[in-house]
């Protein structure tokens, strides 16, 4: 699965359920940045519930 990170550059999320528990544990609640292999990602409320929705389709494939 490929999203953009800030740069409008394709970043592939090999593991969606290890991305998503470390965007839990670690940016949970408000504004971050977070930093993945060179990519960079706003979490926000708006970029957490993306991750999640994203979840919830694969889950339900």
């Amino acid at each position: 699965m490929k999203i953009k990170d800030l740069n409008n550059r394709d970043y592939e999320i090999k593991d969606l359920s290890r991305f998503i528990s470390h965007i839990k544990t670690f940016h949970s609640h408000g504004t971050s940045l977070h930093e993945e292999n060179g990519y960079f990602f706003r979490v926000d409320d708006k970029f957490r519930t993306f991750l999640f929705e994203l979840q919830n389709k694969e889950n339900n494939q």
